[in-house]
């Protein structure tokens, strides 16, 4: 699969992330923990090192465990940057690494219509779709109208599976 692919719909493209975007790919990480650094009595520089580091540790997690990755960022059709998509490709499925994006662009249809493109490259090859949503995320949600089916549970996450015939056994 082409990592250079370009989708343009609803006002949006995916390219590859590039060097530049460190900063727009933490502002995008830190607006995915605004809740959690809400709880604690930490200063905005802490609280920013503290982030900072967890992107890091995310980053170099997901290097060592997809490493054939595609990392890509999300972007109206402005060339303005919203959001951030991780996809990795395998001959037997596509997994959801992670799509975020910053809170004004959300609820908008961008994090819909990207999934239902992924599922429209997924379904004549008949590869199931697969992604990990931390349990207390509202984007269940929407995984859920989109036809993802919780399968198991790990840790603090569902692994859901979208199936282009339907079928979850």
């Amino acid at each position: 699969m082409n990592t250079d692919f370009l989708i343009a719909n609803m006002h949006h493209t995916l390219r590859p992330v590039a060097a530049g975007d460190e900063d727009f790919l933490y502002q995008v990480y830190a607006s995915t923990r605004i809740d959690e650094m809400a709880l604690v009595d930490w200063s905005a520089e802490q609280q920013e090192a503290f982030l900072r580091m967890q992107l890091q540790a995310q980053t170099t997690h997901y290097q060592a465990y997809y490493p054939h990755a595609e990392y890509q960022i999300i972007q109206r059709e402005n060339s303005i940057p919203v959001g951030r998509l991780i996809i990795d490709r395998s001959s037997d499925s596509m997994l959801i690494v992670d799509i975020a994006l910053l809170p004004q662009y959300r609820n908008a249809g961008i994090g819909t219509t990207i999934i239902q493109q992924l599922m429209t490259e997924a379904a004549p090859t008949n590869l199931p779709i697969i992604l990990r949503v931390e349990f207390f995320n509202p984007a269940i949600k929407l995984y859920s109208r989109l036809g993802f089916v919780k399968t198991r549970e790990i840790d603090i996450y569902h692994e859901m599976v979208w199936k282009p015939d339907g079928s979850h056994s």
